[in-house]
């Protein structure tokens, strides 16, 4: 924890569970515990969510595929439903614990709110 003390800066997370590494950023479907991941307990229930698959948001905050902007993703299931777009979803997105981890580990500067071209409608 000596990066902690000489920053101020905490590690994103700070055991080894579920197979995350220390320091290692979460994907939502990590995060959250969804199970709609590829190979995912739910899928059957709830389908494959979009975010898990969505390759053109790759890397877009530090994650895989639309794992770290999921919001901008239609098709997500939060709060016991599959939301819309967005612009639909976009309240119960900015009261998301992880909407608001990612906004602070990536910063200001280096946050993406929406996918490429991605237009708020």
């Amino acid at each position: 924890m000596k990066q902690e003390i000489e920053t101020g800066e905490q590690p994103t997370i700070k055991k080894e569970e579920d197979g995350i590494k220390k320091g290692q950023k979460q994907n939502c479907w990590e995060f959250k515990k969804c199970g709609r991941e590829p190979g995912g307990v739910k899928i059957e229930e709830f389908g494959i969510c979009p975010a898990t698959t969505d390759t053109s948001s790759g890397g877009l905050n530090g994650g895989k595929n639309a794992g770290r902007i999921c919001w901008a993703v239609a098709g997500t299931f939060c709060g016991g439903e599959v939301q819309g777009s967005f612009a639909r979803k976009r309240m119960s997105c900015l009261n998301c614990d992880l909407f608001k981890l990612v906004m602070e580990e990536e910063g200001i500067e280096n946050f993406v709110l929406m996918k490429p071209g991605q237009i708020l409608k």
